[in-house]
This record gives C-alpha cells, structure tokens and sequence, in this order.
C-alpha cells in the first residue's frame, strides 16, 4: 500500500511537471508559428468602398493625423495620396485613439520583389496599437499560415488566401470590437475581429487572445483606446484610402 502511494505521488509530481513545461513561456520564435493547413487561395477583388459621411479620413494627400510614437514627425513618404514605408523610419501612429471600429485600409507590397516569408513586403496594421492584422506578399510566398497576409499575427491564420499579385493594391476592411477590462485589470471580455480581404471574409468575429507577440505567448494588460499604428518591417510599403469609423 505504501509503494503504491510513492507510486502516485510520484506520478502526480510529474504530471504537474509535465503541466508546467506545456504552459512554460516559449523562447523561440517557431514555437509559435503553425504551419498544419494551408489556406486555400481564392482571388479577391479590392474593395474601394464609398466613405461613410461619419469616417474620419486618416490618410488623404498629407501625413497631418500621423506621428511617430514619440509625438515626432512621421519621415515616412507620400505623393498623390499615396503613402510609403521609409524603411528605417520606425512605425507610425494615428494622432487619433480608438476603440470599436470600423476601419478602411488599402495596402500594396514593392512592385519589385526582395526576399521571402516573413522577408517580402512586411508591414502591419496594430489595432489599438496592440493587436496586428499582418500585412505581407503573400502571392506565391510560402511562410507560416499565421504570419501570412490577413492573419491575426500568430494567433489565426486567414480563412483563405486573397491576397493581390506582387506589386497590386490589396484592401482590408476591418471590424474591431476592443476588449474590456475591470477596475481590478482584469480582462472581462477579449477583443474580436472581422476582416474582409478583397472583399473576402478571412476572418469571421473571432478572438484576439492579447498582444500579437512574435515569441511567446498574448499578454493581456489592462488599456484604453488607442491609435492605429502602421509597421516599419524594413519594406517599401504603400497605403492609400485610409479611414475610420467609431461604433
């Protein structure tokens, strides 16, 4: 009876090593990347949506609703409307803060392509300045599903693959609904998020587990509204049309 008890407590001490391991903070970023389906390509057709007389227009002919997170000025460039990653630069934020919202974004990775996965017209767009809907080349590129173009970054992978050819504009519409927290810090309810990707749905209302890490696992600290913010991945990058509705 004795030798059958060290045998269970034995084996609860190493099923709650083995609990620990599982829940243990990855270090590495391939940890998280998943890379079991791919998704299907399906061709889209950019959405040039008429601006609802209630959107806030954040990108037409001039950068004056974009900073830099400092409070700086954006050094990224823009002619005829249309608005270019310097690479080096740093991101870029709205000077406006948000929470639920609708929000209007075309994007078109460089014409001339350089490099591969995650290394081909990178960028992203943080909703709250937390939460990334990916941006890539992801025509013909071969990366993690949950890193590809319309992905929450490394949290879902998009329904489908939409994405435009290499150098063609590509247009997100996404609905956000921000999480809620306690006056304690504690996460009531996590965020969800719909994208539509060239008038594909890619993701359906579903759930933001936290920050959009690239190791490890979401955080969740208790926050306000906060600005878009634009990635500076190292890519020539372009954005146009860019607006916003409060719901």
């Amino acid at each position: 009876m004795v030798k059958f008890k060290i045998l269970i407590t034995l084996f609860l001490v190493w099923s709650c090593i083995q609990a620990e391991a599982q829940l243990a903070e990855p270090t590495d970023p391939v940890h998280t990347e998943e890379w079991s389906s791919e998704p299907v390509i399906l061709e889209g057709i950019i959405h040039q949506a008429n601006v609802p007389k209630d959107a806030i227009i954040l990108l037409g002919n001039n950068l004056n609703l974009w900073t830099k997170p400092d409070g700086s000025a954006s050094e990224w460039t823009i002619e005829k409307g249309i608005m270019t990653v310097k690479p080096g630069a740093g991101d870029i934020i709205s000077k406006i803060s948000f929470e639920d919202c609708q929000l209007h974004i075309e994007w078109r990775s460089p014409e001339v392509i350089k490099g591969n996965g995650q290394g081909r017209g990178n960028s992203g767009v943080f909703l709250q300045s937390r939460y990334e809907v990916q941006i890539l080349d992801s025509y013909n590129n071969v990366t993690y599903y949950n890193g590809q173009a319309g992905s929450i970054y490394k949290q879902h992978k998009p329904l489908v693959n939409a994405c435009s050819k290499t150098g063609e504009w590509n247009s997100y519409d996404i609905i956000y609904k921000a999480p809620d927290f306690d006056h304690f810090g504690n996460k009531i309810s996590s965020a969800r998020v719909t994208v539509i990707h060239n008038g594909v749905v890619i993701q359906n209302n579903v759930e933001i587990l936290g920050t959009t890490e690239y190791i490890g696992f979401p955080k969740n600290v208790i926050h306000g509204g906060g600005p878009i913010r634009l990635q500076d991945h190292g890519d020539f990058v372009s954005y146009r049309n860019i607006w916003i509705r409060r719901l």
